[in-house]
């Protein structure tokens, strides 16, 4: 018999996500008051809309997290169960209340203001070991947004490991820009989901000074056809090293490193090669929880035993087909969706 209740563990940040959808540029203040095309009130967080897209897709999945004993902790928390997650081992926690995130949508682009409220409570020793014994997959999220939760995510990896699981992290952005503190942890993550800007952002960070000097080993990948605006690929006699080192920096430190990129579709570096996977055609309505949606199809397929070029090419389709609608979850693909 299995030892494995859940396929998947997702740890990491739910709050409710506000999408006001065709915002200005710059809001005008004075009490100015704007319409905007659309606005919704939909699950956020990285981990959430992970969970919740990999319920989806058929894995058996629990979540592991903190909210307030609130209202916004109430829809954050029935959002989940019906979405078919475990929520028995999330924090309910009476003191601070549950984070809230306002996204200002311009296109396919938007800003992010985040209140982290109970955010920052959530430690590693809020996970049951019990819950990490009978999970096939761990996975965290939003690791610079959990100070305690990093402070022990090498620790709780290395647990998750010893009771036979493999595990996964989704970093999202660093807000203070120092992308400290993961030397010790990417030995131990099996698959690092990072986008091309946090990709670069962590080689960097892990390799050290002069890592973006001059001679550093910027690679045709990283040069050939570039674009100025997108700064994952890097334009020619740029002092920082480019994508493909970036990856096989991160490669060389025990992880599987798997980059999202949009347009570009997906990057990995495995076995001493590299994997690439070409984005589909998509019409956005809302790019919001793209990259988590791609988090949820990539776990689903490797869990299911796919090779790594197909469980990509999953993971691409998974978030192309999530920016049908407006919210990270309303658009989530079904496995059928995903693989048909």
């Amino acid at each position: 018999m299995s030892r494995t209740t859940f396929d998947l563990l997702v740890v990491g940040d739910a709050n409710p996500d506000v999408i006001v959808s065709g915002s200005p540029r710059h809001p005008e203040f004075g009490q100015r008051e704007q319409l905007v095309p659309a606005a919704g009130l939909v699950l956020g967080g990285s981990g959430a809309i992970t969970a919740y897209g990999a319920a989806r897709l058929g894995l058996r999945t629990a979540f592991a997290g903190r909210v307030g004993d609130d209202p916004a902790g109430t829809f954050v928390l029935d959002a989940l169960r019906a979405g078919g997650v475990d929520v028995s081992a999330c924090v309910v926690d009476p003191a601070v209340p549950t984070a809230m995130t306002v996204v200002l949508v311009d296109g396919d682009d938007r800003a992010i203001l985040t209140a982290p409220g109970c955010l920052d409570r959530l430690a590693a020793t809020d996970v049951p070991p019990g819950l990490l014994e009978r999970a096939a997959h761990v996975h965290v999220s939003s690791y610079f947004l959990q100070p305690l939760l990093a402070e022990g995510l090498a620790g709780l990896f290395g647990l998750a490991r010893a009771a036979g699981a493999s595990t996964s992290l989704d970093t999202n952005d660093d807000p203070a820009g120092r992308w400290a503190g993961l030397a010790d942890v990417l030995p131990v993550t099996d698959v690092l989901l990072p986008n091309e800007n946090e990709a670069l952002a962590i080689a960097n960070a892990v390799a050290g000074p002069g890592a973006g000097s001059a001679s550093g080993p910027t690679t045709a990948l990283a040069t050939e056809g570039a674009n100025p605006e997108r700064p994952g690929l890097e334009r020619p006699g740029l002092e920082r090293p480019g994508l493909e080192w970036a990856v096989r920096e991160l490669a060389a430190r025990g992880t599987l490193p798997v980059v999202k990129r949009g347009e570009r579709g997906a990057l990995a570096f495995a076995d001493g090669e590299l994997v690439e996977v070409p984005a589909r055609p998509a019409t956005v309505v809302d790019a919001v929880g793209a990259g988590d949606s791609f988090n949820a199809g990539l776990l689903a397929a490797l869990l299911r035993g796919l090779p790594l070029s197909q469980s990509m090419s999953v993971a691409v389709t998974c978030g192309t087909l999530s920016t049908r609608a407006a919210g990270g979850t309303a658009a989530q693909p079904t496995w059928e969706e995903a693989t048909s």
